[in-house]
């Protein structure tokens, strides 16, 4: 810390710089567990250095994706729980990245607040770190802003950014899918990070935020420990997968739910078709679906629905990469097929 670095005028302004440098101490030994081959700085510096090794790729291909949390933020407000929220806004960029093939290399994320308290931006920094871990990527820098007067002293937004590697003959695009290829669903861990706006009206928890501590027999919990459920990292399980089966396709089911983003991984005159009884629908969108009384459509428009990853591989290729999925902890199952067509997603 530099203890030569302190201004009282802007500290009266509603900045604290001391406590950006406190943040940072704090925060160090959870970056440090993110450490792998190829980091070449610390946090503190003004740019995060990194050395890829591409000596195993022919063509490497950097892949980037960046993203937030989101209005799930609010219910970590109201639990006043932020050693978690961090996982959410990895799982958002690595998953996305995923979906190309590509693996992640290193995180950066970005927090502003309306007034810096070090042990809360630690918390949240910690489950950034956590998230890196999860993922097998570094956590090589970031910035905490203080925003007095942008937003209320105890709120904060949280987003991230991470580079990955693909080599270019394996980036997936979807034009290997052909009629006949299986669809392989693998399940998320509830709401994840997508169409929390709606959740909260539904609930009407901005209205009676006492709510979230309510425990609800249907979850087995209360509905605020449900809903602040971190989004499951797929990094590890689809690495795994890439190492021994042909994936034509991935998509990541995030908001838009099945009909927006299923048809990202397909190629003109093909569609996805899913098998409705095949899902394995959590409680949570059984209870939101009741509560709020949504058609079955606007469910599969805004939420993953038990699916948080859709992908393809061949007929032939389907039993292989379900074992190797749950020998890597994942209970994936088949849910469809891929049919000609331009419908993007039919429910059957």
């Amino acid at each position: 810390m530099n203890r030569n670095s302190f201004s009282d005028s802007y500290k009266a302004a509603g900045v604290d710089v001391t406590a950006g440098y406190r943040s940072v101490e704090l925060m160090k030994q959870d970056v440090a567990r993110t450490e792998i081959p190829g980091v070449l700085s610390g946090i503190g510096g003004f740019g995060g250095l990194f050395k890829p090794a591409f000596s195993e790729m022919r063509e490497p291909v950097l892949v980037s994706g960046t993203d937030g949390v989101g209005t799930k933020l609010k219910i970590a407000f109201l639990l006043d729980r932020h050693n978690t929220i961090g996982i959410d806004c990895v799982a958002m960029c690595v998953n996305d990245i995923l979906c190309c093939g590509a693996k992640p290399l290193f995180f950066l994320d970005y927090i502003a607040c309306g007034k810096n308290v070090p042990e809360k931006i630690a918390a949240i920094v910690s489950g950034v770190a956590e998230g890196c871990v999860q993922s097998g990527c570094a956590l090589i820098g970031g910035e905490t802003a203080e925003h007095p007067g942008m937003m209320p002293e105890a709120e904060y937004d949280l987003a991230g950014f991470c580079v990955g590697i693909v080599d270019k003959a394996k980036i997936l695009d979807g034009s290997r899918l052909r009629e006949g290829d299986v669809l392989i669903g693998l399940p998320s861990s509830g709401v994840h990070s997508n169409g929390f706006s709606l959740v909260r009206k539904v609930f009407s928890i901005d209205e009676n935020p006492g709510c979230v501590n309510e425990f609800v027999p249907e979850l087995g919990q209360t509905l605020g420990e449900c809903l602040l459920t971190p989004t499951k990292i797929y990094v590890k399980p689809m690495q795994a997968l890439f190492a021994k089966v042909t994936v034509k396709a991935v998509s990541h089911v995030t908001g838009g739910g099945f009909y927006e983003n299923i048809p990202r991984m397909l190629k003109p005159g093909l569609t996805a078709k899913i098998d409705r009884a095949a899902l394995k629908i959590p409680p949570i969108f059984e209870l939101l679906q009741k509560t709020g009384a949504i058609s079955d459509h606007d469910m599969f428009n805004t939420f993953n629905m038990g699916v948080g990853m859709c992908l393809a591989v061949a007929s032939q290729d389907a039993q292989k990469a379900l074992d190797t999925l749950k020998e890597a902890g994942e209970d994936a199952y088949a849910l469809g097929e891929i049919v000609s067509g331009d419908e993007g997603v039919v429910l059957c």
